[in-house]
């Protein structure tokens, strides 16, 4: 079963980096989170400073840990202890970093990548300001199309995040998306990236594990 499934993992995995190249993204198929981070971190200059999109598959392959021990400056908005204004203006400094590390919600077949946002500064660092940006997606986020997409977003990424985040929403309840209107919520922001921004340096790596959510 496993190499059954592995076959279809590499199958869907290099069809949709073909299309993200196709879209002028920098793509790559790497079949584990070991030979991923062992890519990444070689395109990263170890002077280079470093924006931290709060990603859990970034969390999983312990990249800002590898960071950190070499001496990259790493600007995380997610560290304990920070108050509103520290994390405002680290925001901030994410948008003109060297790399913006961050996964993505959803990403299609055909190539586009889909992600809602609260706030907005991830889909902004990912559209324009940092240096190069470095998408990373476990194979469990690739879909369809982007009706799919947002579906996926709906279902399984908003509602765990928000459990993450340990926000009171409705989905933490309903275990899906219920389109709530209180000033908690965080699905702000919806963008669908059809092409590569034509000033963005953009390297999507796509990994044949399930990572995030």
């Amino acid at each position: 079963m496993s190499e059954l499934k592995n076959w279809h993992n590499e199958t869907i995995a290099n069809k949709t980096v073909a299309a993200l190249m196709k879209n002028d993204f920098q793509a790559t198929y790497c079949p584990t989170r070991q030979e991923a981070v062992e890519q990444i971190l070689a395109l990263i200059p170890v002077e280079g400073t470093i924006g931290a999109g709060g990603s859990w598959t970034i969390g999983q392959l312990g990249l800002l840990d590898s960071l950190d021990a070499r001496g990259n400056i790493i600007f995380n908005h997610g560290l304990p202890g920070l108050t509103a204004e520290d994390k405002m203006e680290i925001r901030r400094k994410q948008l003109t970093c060297d790399v913006f590390l961050t996964s993505t919600n959803a990403v299609t077949i055909d190539g586009r990548l889909v992600n809602t946002d609260g706030v907005g500064n991830r889909v902004a660092a990912m559209i324009f300001g940092p240096k190069k940006v470095i998408i990373v997606v476990g194979i469990n986020k690739i879909v369809k199309d982007i009706v799919e997409a947002e579906k996926r977003i709906k279902l399984y990424a908003a509602p765990i995040n928000n459990k993450r985040l340990n926000t009171l929403n409705p989905c933490i309840r309903t275990g899906e998306c219920t389109d709530c209107q209180g000033p908690t919520r965080i699905c702000n922001v919806t963008t669908i990236l059809n092409k590569r921004p034509v000033l963005t340096d953009i390297h999507i790596f796509v990994i044949g594990e399930e990572l995030g959510f």
